[in-house]
């Protein structure tokens, strides 16, 4: 009785179709009602994923295959058969058995895996030089790029999707060119790359790219790593940036042209690595760009990949150098830009600190070559830092500029070398402009209403207040020193009115704005007597002060003040137009040389801007005194005595042709007084540089304050 309810129950399971074995159900859908319609496609490619996820049930589907065939031959479908035998067959079991065999775990005993047959094979066709172009295109598109490289279930799974589309997955892909095909496979293959694989993915690539030369169109190089970088996970990003780095660095020695394609991609690849996660490459990729910055300027100096004079067997190509060094300057500023903020200002103390000053003597070498050497490394540093801070934007200058980062950066300020300070001046301006001002002051000018400018003004900061408290003093002295330079050009005055303006505008408050008229004001009276100065020179100046003072009398919108300033402009335009920015800061700028013999009314006198600000709350004690920077140990240590002969003059010209004293300059002395006049204003008592006063917010509300005791400055014999 059980017997037959167990044999009826089977014969009913056969019947119903739902009950039949999967692979069973899956065989059989693939044969279409009508025998002339041929096989169902979208059934055979279910079949076929079947397999591939359950290689064990091979076997049954063969059993079953067969049966069928069986069955269809003594009904005379020989289409059928034909489809099954030349399509469902080789895809199905040629593929399936290709996976199950690649799937082997690594720990069999007794096997011992070996793709190099593969590796061959591969390669030739990818190399394939074949007569027939259709040939040869069908052999490159065969071949998956880079599956030798990795584990063997990603060999397999690259294999299988890689080849050329069977008929059984005729899709629109059978229309996809060689080129199309391996970028959908590079991409598939490096979105399933787990952490270790990375390295063994991009290690074939930059050989392919090296041997094949593509590194100097760095076209295809840069839409390869594109590719790379948004195909892997993104917290790889920043292994494929180490492999960059140390295949630049393997190629220090190629030529000009390569290194500079390989920085161009490692240009790009930063860039969008910086959206992932970067990790502890950043400081690692300026350090590498960096050092390769300065063996391009030895190659550049000597001539020779080894820095040695006529040993070199390639010939270095000194434009080819310096489109390299500015590659690397590039890829430094675009990929700082897309750092956070605290890791810009690591960035760009880490560059400063590499630049060679004299204050660090053993950043300095001795030499007509040491000398070009630490001149070029000064500037492609400093070019390296003007890129970064550019993008830098940072609310607060105290954490923006820090004491030992400011300090190494206005060292670089006093330098001979007019192009240096010039990026001094730039890098400064970048810091401090944080509202898009900078370009409304490219030109100098004396115009009549400052609301054309459409500035963007705020209220100074607590922060930006407590660091001009601390640095004020030191930033006025080095703008003061940068303007009694003799190479100065047009652009060194400026980048000078731009960095006047931009003070005034970011970071003043009432002291601000009194220091920096009487900084303006000491220029003036001081470069009168300068023997080293040109016509050009004491012109220009002259003009600079006109432009400032004219623009900052608007924004103190103090009327009188206006009214003083309009009028000695007036003057000059009629009398002297020679000594305003419209004359000077041209192409053919009009000069004179009779300096000496003008008249008091083109000069604007301290002791008339002293009494009309004073009148509107401002503090006329300082007003009235003359500004005198104070000589530092960095100016006893500079190779130039100019500097610290300039200040002691000015101490001297200050106390001798105070126009509060004689209301016309002095223009001339004699030489048996100057170093008596010296000793006694050196002597005379200064007042702190920050006395009792007002401040404003706006150059108007004054409000009473008065300095700490701990801030005051006193002399050395009085400190204990």
């Amino acid at each position: 009785i059980y017997w037959s309810l167990g044999a009826a129950f089977l014969g009913v399971c056969g019947c119903c179709g739902a009950l039949r074995p999967r692979y069973k159900r899956l065989v059989d859908n693939i044969f279409p009602e009508d025998p002339e319609d041929g096989l169902v496609k979208t059934n055979m490619e279910k079949l076929t994923f079947y397999a591939l996820s359950a290689p064990e049930k091979l076997d049954r589907i063969g059993a079953y295959l067969s049966e069928r065939l069986i069955r269809d031959v003594s009904r005379h479908r020989y289409g059928l058969i034909f489809f099954l035998i030349f399509f469902c067959c080789r895809a199905l079991f040629l593929l399936s058995q290709f996976v199950k065999f690649a799937n082997i775990e690594e720990d069999t005993p007794s096997y011992h895996r070996s793709y190099d047959f593969f590796v061959s094979r591969f390669s030739e066709m990818c190399h394939s030089s074949h007569d027939d172009l259709d040939i040869r295109t069908k052999f490159c598109a065969s071949s998956p790029p880079c599956c030798c490289t990795l584990s063997a279930s990603l060999i397999a799974l690259l294999c299988f999707h890689s080849r050329s589309p069977s008929p059984l997955q005729a899709t629109e892909k059978e229309k996809e060119s060689p080129t199309e095909l391996a970028e959908r496979c590079l991409r598939e293959l490096l979105g399933r790359a787990a952490y270790g694989n990375i390295k063994n993915a991009i290690k074939p690539v930059l050989i392919h790219l090296d041997n094949h030369s593509l590194w100097e169109p760095k076209i295809f190089a840069t839409c390869c790593f594109r590719i790379i970088m948004y195909s892997i996970q993104p917290q790889h990003s920043h292994l494929v940036i180490q492999q960059l780095l140390g295949h630049l660095d393997a190629n220090s020695k190629s030529a000009a042209t390569v290194r500079a394609g390989i920085v161009e991609v490692l240009s790009e690849a930063a860039v969008i690595a910086a959206s992932g996660s970067v990790g502890p490459t950043v400081l690692e990729v300026f350090n590498t760009l960096l050092r390769q910055l300065r063996l391009s300027i030895d190659y550049a100096l000597t001539g020779s990949y080894d820095c040695a004079v006529g040993v070199s067997t390639k010939i270095i190509k000194e434009h080819e150098e310096r489109m390299f060094q500015e590659a690397v300057i590039k890829t430094i500023g675009s990929f700082a830009s897309t750092l956070p903020t605290y890791q810009q200002s690591e960035v760009m103390v880490f560059i400063m600190n590499k630049v060679p000053l004299p204050s660090s003597q053993q950043s300095i070498e001795a030499g007509k070559a040491g000398e070009n050497r630490n001149r070029l490394t000064q500037i492609m540093l400093l070019k390296s830092l003007l890129q970064v801070s550019v993008g830098f934007q940072c609310s607060n200058m105290l954490t923006a500029l820090p004491s030992a980062f400011l300090d190494r950066l206005l060292s670089a300020a006093l330098m001979e070398d007019a192009e240096i300070r010039l990026f001094v001046l730039e890098i400064l301006i970048s810091f401090i402009d944080r509202h898009g001002n900078r370009q409304k002051f490219s030109t100098i000018s004396t115009i009549s209403d400052i609301s054309v400018l459409k500035l963007k003004v705020d209220k100074c900061s607590r922060q930006d207040t407590v660091f001009m408290k601390k640095h004020g003093q030191q930033l006025y002295r080095h703008i003061y020193l940068i303007c009694k330079e003799e190479s100065n050009v047009q652009a060194h005055y400026e980048a000078l009115y731009s960095m006047l303006m931009l003070i005034s505008i970011e970071l003043a408050n009432e002291e601000v704005v009194v220091d920096l008229i009487r900084l303006v004001l000491a220029v003036q009276v001081a470069q009168i007597n300068e023997d080293n100065l040109t016509a050009y020179n004491r012109c220009a100046l002259f003009a600079l002060g006109a432009a400032y003072l004219n623009l900052i009398s608007q924004l103190t919108t103090v009327p009188t003040f206006c009214q003083h300033i309009h009028e000695v402009i007036q003057m000059r335009q009629k009398e002297a137009p020679y000594l305003l920015p419209e004359d000077v800061f041209v192409e053919r700028p009009r000069l004179s040389k009779s300096l000496d013999r003008l008249g008091p009314e083109v000069f604007f006198w301290q002791s008339k801007i002293s009494e009309v600000l004073g009148g509107s709350g401002y503090n006329s004690d300082r007003l009235s005194t003359p500004y005198i920077p104070q000589l530092t140990d960095e100016d006893r240590l500079s190779k130039r005595k100019s500097i610290g002969e300039t200040i002691s003059l000015q101490v001297e010209v200050e106390s001798r042709n105070s126009p509060e004293r004689e209301q016309v300059p002095c223009y001339s002395d004699t030489a048996s007084s100057l170093q008596h006049r010296v000793l006694v204003a050196s002597e005379r008592p200064q007042p702190p540089p920050s006395p009792s006063g007002t401040i404003t917010a706006a150059y108007g509300q004054p409000q009473n304050h008065s300095i700490p005791v701990y801030e005051m400055k006193f002399p050395d014999l009085c400190v204990y």
